[in-house]
């Protein structure tokens, strides 16, 4: 993220599976300005699809995704820890101190291939910031104090335009945010995580 602080400077911000967020200074080739740990890092951890900002505070999602059991290759298993993982956590873009960090609800019990790592990208606009979790749920979070306003539950089944559709884990892409509307993929099988096939589509009205 190239982010333009309020005295002018230029700062290049970036997150890393290390669990270490960057400020690189573009103009003197790329001098580290700060660094912060957010998360512990490791094999799909820290950060993993992308972070935003709305150029008063940086937003990290934190994947840090437990496993209770990691096997490579074909034929190898991977079952996801429920109870390790995930966390939104927002920075000051011009030092990098922390200034909320809200860890993520633990709601997946014994729900198979659930996490409550926040691997996906996430998405800001004025006042909220969007982020969606291997457990399924969608969750906008308020910008200035990291509470959470809004949850959706994704894992069931939609009568979608086109049939029966499943929602599942929320990885990869992020929620694209137009025109009064949210659009967010839902289902994502690899790592261990719950599959799904649905694109939802949601309205400041609810229609």
């Amino acid at each position: 993220m190239l982010i333009k602080l309020a005295n002018g400077k230029r700062l290049l911000v970036i997150g890393q599976a290390s669990g270490m967020m960057h400020a690189l200074d573009p103009d003197r080739n790329g001098a580290i300005v700060w660094q912060t740990r957010i998360g512990r890092g490791g094999i799909l951890g820290g950060v993993q699809w992308g972070s935003a900002t709305d150029g008063k505070r940086v937003y990290v999602a934190v994947s840090d995704v437990g496993f209770k059991e990691f096997v490579l290759g074909r034929g190898g298993s991977r079952i996801l820890d429920p109870k390790i993982g995930g966390g939104l956590i927002a920075l000051d873009p011009a030092t990098g101190a922390r200034i909320w960090a809200t860890p993520a609800p633990l709601i997946c019990g014994d729900r198979p291939n659930s996490s409550p790592a926040q691997s996906a990208a996430i998405s800001a606009i004025p006042g909220a910031v969007f982020s969606g979790s291997l457990d399924g749920d969608l969750r906008g979070y308020s910008a200035e104090y990291g509470k959470i306003i809004w949850d959706f539950e994704s894992v069931r089944e939609f009568t979608a335009v086109n049939g029966i559709g499943k929602g599942g884990s929320m990885d990869g892409s992020g929620p694209v945010i137009a025109a009064g509307m949210v659009f967010v993929n839902s289902g994502y099988g690899n790592w261990g995580g719950q599959p799904g096939n649905v694109l939802l589509a949601f309205s400041v009205d609810g229609k």
